[in-house]
């Protein structure tokens, strides 16, 4: 049950902040589906959807390049189909181009506010939503934005995206349910790879595990990491590797030629892993991740589909979750619908990708599966939450 059904059913649930208990939903992980198979943006690229009173910003990439204004064109066709689904009449959301830069995430969420947007939904980018956030933040509007650059929530910004601190998190508090005590980590040396690490070592600690080796490398060149690696097998009984799926496949060359294929150690990685590039990587048979259950995805995208005559890019879900629960929040909870307490409830939402959590840091949490690979596919070994456990 998406937010907007779980909505009208408010005379079962306390409020909306009580949906994580209603039916979640879950989907994969990772951008996935890429930009090209989403349609195309229409000429008119502001436009405003609905004509009610309460007003929705929604600022995504319409124009400034082909691949961001595919992904824009999604989001905007997924706030289309969370207005439909939604049966509102209440609301307006103002759908304004961003033109794939900070200067234009500024002017146009400066527009937003101007016409009466009481939250404002993205940007996609980190630097455009830095813009967007100080903008919001000086018409002491909240901003729950789609980029996955942690560094960018705080201060009612509020990130809904996926964020690899969460598949981290996940990853090895399910390791150490399944008794493993000594995790080694072999990391690139990227942005990705350093904020990956820096979770990994926390979330190491906070669960009792040992971190007996770290392995940093060159995208591209790991084969002497792989080999210090290999000859320090007997001091870990897991490998962490926070590598993304087209580049496993030269990774995985590595750990075969130098046994250290899941069939010799548990090899753990993140949601990015969820791609038919990587699940079908001899290597990775049997190796573990973390990632949002796949069937409210598809839920979604066959809906997305029958609209538009398209397939949603993978982060289109965040459009539709994020113009969800602005509608849900505006129905439900009065004037104080977008207030920080409301936005940030542990209770939780429950979207097309299962359930979600704002953090007060900006951050999120979301219920995430574990899945292995096997055989080319990946299969559940460990549900996604229905619900987040008391703080």
């Amino acid at each position: 049950m998406t937010i907007l059904r779980a909505a009208a059913r408010f005379a079962a649930c306390a409020s909306v902040l009580a949906l994580a208990a209603c039916n979640p939903m879950g989907g994969p992980a990772g951008l996935g589906g890429g930009a090209q198979q989403a349609g195309a943006p229409t000429q008119q690229v502001n436009e405003t959807i609905g004509a009610g009173p309460t007003k929705i910003g929604l600022i995504i990439p319409l124009t400034g390049g082909a691949g961001q204004a595919a992904v824009g064109a999604s989001l905007r066709d997924a706030a289309k189909l969370a207005y439909a689904d939604s049966g509102a009449s209440d609301v307006s959301i103002l759908v304004k181009d961003d033109q794939s830069t900070p200067a234009g995430a500024s002017a146009a969420t400066q527009a937003a506010l101007s016409e009466g947007a009481e939250i404002i939904l993205g940007p996609v980018f980190a630097q455009n939503v830095r813009e967007a956030s100080r903008v919001a933040r000086g018409a002491n509007r909240p901003l729950i934005a789609f980029s996955t650059d942690a560094t960018v929530g705080g201060g009612n910004t509020y990130l809904l995206s996926f964020l690899v601190e969460g598949y981290v998190e996940r990853d090895i508090a399910y390791a150490a349910e399944r008794g493993k005590t000594s995790i080694a980590a072999l990391v690139p040396e990227n942005e990705y790879g350093t904020l990956a690490l820096a979770q990994f070592q926390q979330s190491a600690a906070n669960h009792g595990i040992r971190v007996p080796l770290i392995e940093r490398y060159k995208p591209g060149a790991a084969a002497e990491s792989i080999k210090r690696l290999a000859a320090s097998r007997d001091q870990f009984d897991a490998l962490f590797i926070p590598e993304q799926a087209d580049s496993m496949s030269q990774i995985s060359k590595e750990l075969t030629a130098n046994n250290l294929d899941s069939k010799k150690v548990q090899i753990i990685g993140t949601g990015l892993w969820n791609d038919p590039r990587a699940l079908g990587l001899p290597a990775l048979q049997g190796a573990w991740f973390s990632a949002p259950e796949n069937a409210g995805f598809n839920a979604f995208a066959q809906r997305y589909k029958a609209k538009f005559g398209t397939q949603p890019t993978r982060i289109a879900t965040l459009g539709y979750d994020a113009v969800s629960l602005a509608i849900a929040l505006s129905r439900a909870q009065g004037a104080s619908r977008f207030a920080p307490g409301v936005l940030t409830n542990p209770s939780g939402f429950n979207g097309a990708d299962g359930i979600f959590r704002f953090r007060p840091d900006g951050g999120n949490d979301r219920g995430l599966s574990m899945l292995e690979i096997n055989e080319g596919g990946a299969k559940i070994i460990s549900p996604a939450p229905r619900s987040f456990p008391a703080n």
